[in-house]
């Protein structure tokens, strides 16, 4: 899987987007025909200390799945939204699986009105 990682208004150290890379590579375990994936990172300018966003976006055929998490540090973000992508990737794993069951089902039922 291709990623890019692009840091809004500040340059990211070269061992941050390694870890993204490493930590996003790991998704491919879970659906193995991700086409690409971008990671947008920012520090917004609040008083909070967890001002450093992580947001993820892969495209897979078909749809594009999207996670956005807020921490303290750009690897805590990174972490919590990889895991809202492998959740989203096997909740759509599981209703692709269902719809192709469905339509077996329907292509092996007998027809009776012919």
């Amino acid at each position: 899987m291709n990623i890019t990682v692009q840091s809004i208004k500040f340059d990211a150290d070269q061992k941050l987007v390694d870890f993204i890379k490493k930590k996003t590579g790991k998704l491919e375990q879970f659906l193995d025909n991700i086409i690409e994936g971008v990671c947008y990172l920012r520090v917004e300018n609040v008083e909070d200390e967890a001002n450093k966003i992580v947001e993820l976006k892969i495209n897979i055929p078909g749809s594009q799945l999207f996670a956005k998490a807020q921490a303290k540090s750009f690897e805590e973000a990174t972490d919590v939204a990889v895991e809202s992508l492998r959740r989203q990737i096997n909740k759509h794993k599981t209703k692709t699986r269902t719809n192709v069951s469905n339509h077996k089902e329907l292509l092996n039922t007998p027809e009776d009105e012919f």
